[in-house]
């Protein structure tokens, strides 16, 4: 298997890159194991969030040249590259990144809401290098999380940056030991499944649509995404459990 996948305390879709011969590389049969991956995350209701990250010590060197080279083209599911550049999960997906995230593994770490990263780990946009083009969201996505020129920079020269000035940039969220860029991105995971269901997917979907909307239509557009957990059974929990003191239970609904 290309792709490993566990349930972490009962909520969380650890999704693991096991092609460490390959440094993790995306063939197709690897973006079709990440598509299942995450078309699971948004199926199933116990899940709240998801974690990627890579076996062998590193997250992944993009895609498998050595196959694109053969014909193949890593797409699937309909959600583009690695099975998910193009349509990434509705629910929170964090990164865990060790060592390296070049080409399209940085490309699937930015389709991620969220990236842990350890210390000293390597984060860029090489295709330059290779007469290709930063195609899966790179191009697109940095941008708009770091400086214009810093983004400018890193796609242009093709050189990576390290881990901890990515984390200066805002780029990365949180920054762990080498070897522990998993145990964060669980830890963060942690801190986002006590939350309302409802409220976590109209959250981040306003989060991420928001930028393209119409000044004129923002209000609007966010209150239709906002207005049905408003009224929602599960609002009404949220507001019950704190009256009472207690943990409120979710239902979804």
């Amino acid at each position: 298997m290309s792709v490993k996948t566990a349930i972490h305390a009962g909520a969380i879709l650890v999704v693991t890159l096991d092609r460490p011969e390959a440094r993790n590389a995306i063939d197709a049969a690897t973006a079709a194991a990440i598509a299942e991956a995450m078309d699971r995350l948004d199926a199933e209701p116990d899940l709240q969030a998801g974690v990627i990250c890579g076996a062998g010590g590193f997250f992944c060197a993009g895609m498998d040249l050595k196959a694109f080279a053969a014909g193949e083209r890593p797409h699937a599911g309909g959600r583009g590259f690695a099975g998910i550049a193009e349509r990434p999960p509705s629910k929170p997906l964090i990164a865990a990144v060790e060592g390296f995230a070049v080409a399209g593994g940085f490309e699937i770490a930015l389709a991620c809401d969220l990236i842990v990263a350890a210390r000293g780990a390597r984060l860029g946009v090489p295709e330059v290098k290779r007469a290709l083009v930063a195609a899966a969201g790179g191009l697109l996505r940095l941008p708009a999380r770091i400086p214009y020129h810093v983004a400018m920079e890193l796609a242009l020269t093709g050189d990576p940056i390290v881990a901890d000035r990515a984390y200066a940039l805002g780029l990365v969220n949180r920054l762990t030991d080498p070897g522990e860029a998993l145990a964060g991105a669980l830890d963060l995971a942690g801190a986002i499944i006590p939350n309302g269901p409802l409220a976590l997917a109209a959250t981040k979907r306003i989060l991420a649509e928001a930028p393209g909307w119409p000044a004129a239509e923002a209000w609007a557009r966010q209150a239709e995404l906002a207005a049905p957990v408003f009224a929602s059974a599960d609002a009404r929990e949220g507001a019950v459990a704190f009256a009472e003191k207690r943990a409120p239970v979710w239902r979804g609904r």
